[in-house]
């Protein structure tokens, strides 16, 4: 029996190296709820056992049942029958079934809707290891998001009547966001929201390139306020699929073959109003989409995980030249940057998804448990705000960082693998396929550069940078350290150049200055993870494996956070020069540059 969470030794090293105390405190609330719920925990340690046992649980559904499947479903896709009702792939359908049944469809939702109350660092963890498996399934499980937008912003009736049914994995939902003339700039929908004469709302107009649009439970952001363009003007609707949604197309794609992508059609649809008129886009569907962006960045690590598996054991068996491929320097380098930046990006992730856990926790503090004390309340809304803003900058951060790996890791894993990487015998080209969409779909990585970058340049990066340094490392990386003061001194240079320059100037060089900020912050938290305490070993590569040679982790996440550091080093000195030379050719002469529009 295999199982993709205990044999990936940095998720459960990860696991234990992060501090899950104070995030089990937090959304227990002191464990209150184990007075009313029989299987709510009643202790940090029970939590973090529970957490562990149900990662371990799915990791091995995922290894047993769901990947084995992956290929079939990729080959198989959705249908769109005649009469709209799309059907999905078997292997998606008995998937959906296996994981309602296991109980890990609510994932985050509290106990007293039948959910797990998982942080969404754990929720994390479980959307990589199970789009390990199959990435398509994840754009399914990782909609639980949905679930959560219901349970902050809805009426106390809405939420009984759907959050028992998404806890036991009977309904599945949509986010339905895009239109034909609204991608990103979702300020521009334009689908109807009415009221009839007795004052029920009702929908009308197309949405396209809606994932799972075929779901049960479908949130729409629609135009409620005809008079007022922009986000203003949206609220955000619920409804269910029935005779008056109509499914018009299923969307033909490179990849992520099992995940239905639909063109909607609401004729006079009935529906419901979630939350407040004109808050649909700020601050509903902001919320959706940050915890959406976080389960893309989990995405891509998962089909990462995957490709790499195969490009490492397929370099260690193929031989050429009478020696196996990885022994040769080109190979051999390339799949250490591979190896690394997955644990970099995993890093990112889990320290974002952290970050975010700590902000609900604050946040909820502040809103539902504040202290009597007037000067603890202070500290504790200045948490609140600083957490909030940490998150705000890190979320965009890790969907860009991750995705961006994602699509390189695949790239190079086909390029191990030479011509047989670029043939269907491997699921190297599916991961590719599969992997391409991330850097796109819940927002390209332009636009998570310029979400990122605000917080870069505003001084959350400076702040989180300093919060990081000043944690204690073991003084083995003391040399590391101090590049990545000398790292930060330059960013900081290249940020208040950039300031002088204005915004326009901030989001050409923002690609640049965000890359920057992740180097940085990764090199901090690859130092840490060479201080940890935890008392872990892993297998020695190649063939002292067999020999049950093993090295500590921390001892092995030296040698990487040593790599990490010294090799970004120059390029980040390199990026802020090139942010200070002032370049503006872009702005004066792009059509000089780029020459006339060609002719078709």
């Amino acid at each position: 029996m295999g199982n993709f969470y205990r044999d990936n030794d940095d998720i459960r090293f990860m696991f234990r190296h992060i501090d899950l105390a104070p995030l089990a405190e937090a959304f227990e609330e002191g464990f209150r709820f184990a007075n009313e719920f029989d299987y709510a925990p009643r202790s940090v340690e029970e939590a973090i056992r529970n957490y562990e046992m149900v990662l371990d649980s799915l990791g091995e559904l995922c290894a047993d049942f769901i990947a084995p499947r992956a290929e079939s479903v990729d080959r198989e896709g959705n249908t769109l029958n005649p009469d709209g009702f799309v059907i999905r792939p078997k292997g998606i359908a008995e998937a959906i079934e296996k994981l309602g049944q296991a109980e890990v469809m609510g994932f985050t939702l509290p106990h007293r809707f039948g959910g797990l109350n998982f942080p969404n660092l754990v929720y994390s963890m479980a959307n990589e290891i199970l789009s390990r498996a199959d990435a398509s399934l994840m754009n399914i499980f990782g909609l639980q998001g949905i679930a959560d937008t219901i349970n902050a912003f809805a009426s106390e009736e809405i939420k009984q009547k759907y959050l028992p049914a998404f806890a036991d994995g009977k309904v599945t939902g949509a986010m339905v966001l895009t239109e034909p003339d609204a991608g990103s700039d979702l300020q521009a929908v334009k689908l109807r929201a009415f009221q009839d004469s007795q004052g029920n709302w009702l929908l009308h107009g197309v949405k396209r390139f809606i994932t799972n649009g075929c779901g049960d439970v479908l949130l729409v952001l629609s135009r409620s306020e005809p008079d007022r363009s922009g986000g203003l003007g949206l609220s955000l609707l619920l409804c269910e699929p029935g005779p008056t949604v109509h499914i018009r197309r299923l969307e033909d794609k490179l990849g992520i073959h099992g995940s239905p992508t639909c063109e909607i059609f609401f004729d006079n649809t009935p529906c419901v109003l979630i939350g407040e008129r004109q808050r649909g886009l700020v601050p509903y569907v902001a919320t959706l989409m940050n915890g959406a962006r976080i389960g893309i960045a989990a995405q891509s690590m998962g089909i990462a995980e995957a490709t790499y598996r195969i490009a490492r054991d397929y370099a260690a068996s193929r031989k050429q030249f009478s020696v196996a491929i990885e022994k040769l320097p080109a190979v051999r380098d390339m799949l250490i940057d591979m190896k690394t930046a997955m644990e970099a990006g995993r890093a990112l992730l889990y320290d974002t998804s952290r970050v975010v856990d700590l902000a609900i926790g604050y946040n909820n503090l502040v809103e539902n448990h504040p202290p009597e004390d007037k000067e603890a309340q202070k500290k504790l809304k200045d948490k609140a705000r600083i957490y909030k803003r940490y998150a705000g900058m890190l979320t965009p951060m890790s969907k860009y960082y991750c995705s961006e790996m994602c699509n390189r890791v695949a790239y190079d894993s086909i390029q191990v693998l030479g011509g047989s990487g670029f043939m269907r015998d491997y699921a190297c080209e599916r991961h590719a396929r599969d992997a391409r969409i991330t850097t796109i779909y819940e927002g390209t990585s332009q636009l998570q550069v310029v979400a990122a970058v605000r917080g870069v340049c505003s001084g959350t990066a400076e702040k989180y940078l300093a919060e990081l340094a000043a944690l204690p490392y073991d003084p083995q990386v003391s040399d590391l350290l101090a590049k990545l003061a000398e790292g930060t001194q330059q960013l900081k240079a290249a940020i208040e150049f950039t300031k002088q320059q204005g915004n326009e100037y901030m989001d050409l060089y923002g690609r640049p200055l965000v890359d920057v900020a992740i180097d940085l912050i990764n090199g901090y938290l690859f130092c840490g993870q060479a201080s940890t305490k935890v008392q872990m070993n892993v297998p020695v590569a190649g063939g002292a494996v067999k020999n049950g040679q093993t090295i500590p982790m921390k001892q092995r996440k030296l040698m990487l956070a040593k790599r990490y550091v010294e090799k970004n080093a120059p390029k980040i000195k390199a990026l802020t020069d090139l942010i200070r030379q002032g370049d503006k050719s872009t702005f004066s002469d792009y059509e000089a540059l780029i020459g006339p529009v060609p002719e078709s």
